[in-house]
């Protein structure tokens, strides 16, 4: 593997699997500016190196994600590697690695780092994972991860979802299939570590051709939709409501919806 200058996520490789970390425990791991450019470098990483034949996507300390950083919605720190993309090109990037990706969740999935366990190829949680899409509350709206979130939960349940912002148990994710098991907090890594081993003896030259075959049969659909999406999203956050329900959220206050 590639040694690149991460500030909030590690990479670590062990034989052929690939652990990337978001890596911002203290805040359980906003995805910002800098943390989605430096997941575009190490995914491409591990996509070009041979000896990698799975990837691991979790996060430091008892999140995931708690989703986007709010305080750098609109700006933030400045990438120490050249800039490789946005948000939009993070959710893009899982349907071209050719590669197995797995999802190993903790605590909170929320958001943003939704997203990111919705584009993986397996997604298991501990029983302390607590997965949603709140967006709404804060006069907001998922409007990117909406494209990857339709693809593995039903129509009424991520209505359901989206419409009411509520949290969900790590169950509650499994009924839903945002999450493809449940098992007890001390026995995540085991699991993940057996199922990154079972993937990692199958022919990579299969899971390869496989895997970009079976994302190309909806993968225009997808690439048209995110980028759309983000417009959506740009013009949402210009808002009175979205305004007000995100100084509602730094002020610790109800917030006082217009519709405007």
């Amino acid at each position: 593997m590639i040694e690149r200058d991460y500030q909030v996520i590690t990479v670590a490789a062990d034989g052929p699997v690939a652990t990337i970390t978001l890596n911002i425990p203290a805040r359980k791991n906003p995805l910002g500016p800098l943390m989605v450019n430096e997941l575009l470098w190490a995914l491409d990483d591990v996509r070009d190196d041979e000896a990698i034949r799975v990837v691991v996507l979790t996060g430091a300390g008892d999140a995931f994600s708690a989703g986007g950083d709010l305080k750098q919605m609109s700006s933030g720190d400045g990438p120490a590697l050249e800039s490789k993309g946005d948000y939009a090109d993070l959710l893009l990037r899982f349907t071209t690695l050719g590669k197995p990706t797995v999802a190993r969740v903790r605590g909170y999935a929320m958001g943003g780092g939704l997203g990111l366990v919705a584009s993986c190829d397996f997604a298991i949680a501990g029983e302390s994972a607590t997965l949603g899409t709140p967006e709404v509350k804060l006069g907001l709206w998922p409007m990117m991860i909406m494209a990857v979130l339709r693809r593995v939960v039903p129509r009424r349940k991520l209505l359901s979802m989206m419409l009411l912002g509520e949290k969900l148990t790590a169950n509650e994710a499994l009924e839903a299939d945002l999450v493809g098991e449940v098992v007890p907090e001390d026995a995540l890594d085991a699991r993940v570590a057996i199922l990154a081993e079972q993937l990692s003896k199958q022919s990579p030259t299969a899971m390869r051709m496989g895997l970009l075959a079976y994302h190309r049969m909806s993968e225009q659909a997808l690439a048209e939709a995110v980028p759309e999406l983000q417009n959506e999203l740009f013009a949402l956050l210009g808002t009175a409501d979205a305004q007000e329900g995100l100084a509602a959220f730094f002020e610790k206050r109800p917030p006082k919806w217009t519709g405007k």
